[in-house]
């Protein structure tokens, strides 16, 4: 009799005794895919995404460049646009473990409605929050500077107070005028409910002659910043997060700080 040729069987690629089924290759495209796309979010964001922030009970986020608000700006401008702003913000407020939040400031100014409406959330936030101006926060940054609870300046940093314009464009009709002062206003109302400079003086350092070549304004230096009672203290990150974190532990209920201590 014939012998049968002996058949070979082949394991299904489901049993898991199956040596040649290695799940590493997976793991790693799932960790590519994961730092892809956290690499993306910093290049596009300049941060990452609130919700991932499981570290530290405090987020930092950063306003630089110029604000981008409904006309988008050149490619080559370094810019903050506050789309990406407003849901970062909203995610600060319902997020549990994010306690306090710090605002970093080196803009030199933008849309006028954009940077408005950015300090107004800023200033809505439920939590504890403090705003750091670094090398500059010009123009619409100086609500933004001063929209949190607590503000601070570098000592070289410098704050340019100036009115509102329409850059390049000749003011031909009354009604835009009156858009522009009724919007000034509002910054001014603004910075007056947040900060302690008196509406008079802030008016003088808008209105200043000299001080700006051919324009008028004024630019301003941290430790003149304090003393006009525009921010609260000269101070870097170091100060700006022992600050923050006291008004955290103030905001605590009563039975978690006698826990934590």
């Amino acid at each position: 009799m014939n012998e049968q040729p002996h058949e070979h069987k082949t394991v299904s690629p489901t049993n898991p005794s199956q040596p040649n089924q290695p799940d590493k290759p997976k793991k790693q495209d799932q960790n590519k895919e994961g730092s892809s796309s956290l690499i993306n979010k910093i290049q596009q964001m300049g941060q990452t995404n609130v919700p991932q922030m499981e570290q530290s009970n405090i987020h930092c986020m950063t306003i630089v460049g110029q604000i981008e608000g409904h006309v988008q700006l050149p490619p080559n401008n370094k810019t903050t646009k506050y789309e990406h702003m407003i849901p970062q913000l909203v995610a600060i407020e319902q997020n549990p473990k994010i306690e306090g939040l710090l605002v970093i400031l080196n803009t030199v100014g933008g849309d006028v409605e954009a940077g408005l409406a950015i300090a107004e959330m800023i200033a809505s936030l439920s939590k504890p929050k403090v705003c750091l101006v670094l090398g500059g926060g010009h123009s619409i940054g100086v609500p933004i500077a001063v929209s949190g609870d607590y503000s601070f300046i570098a000592e070289t940093a410098t704050m340019t107070i100036h009115p509102v314009r329409l850059t390049g464009l000749v003011i031909g009709v009354p009604q835009t005028f009156e858009y522009l002062d009724k919007m000034q206003e509002r910054v001014i109302s603004f910075v007056m409910r947040h900060s302690n400079i008196e509406e008079e003086k802030f008016k003088e350092l808008m209105l200043s002659k000299g001080n700006l070549t051919r324009d008028i304004g004024t630019n301003v230096i941290g430790d003149d910043a304090v003393a006009y009672g525009l921010i609260d203290e000269v101070g870097g990150v170091g100060a700006a997060m022992k600050k923050l974190n006291e008004l955290i532990e103030a905001k605590r209920p009563k039975e978690e700080q006698d826990l934590v201590q």
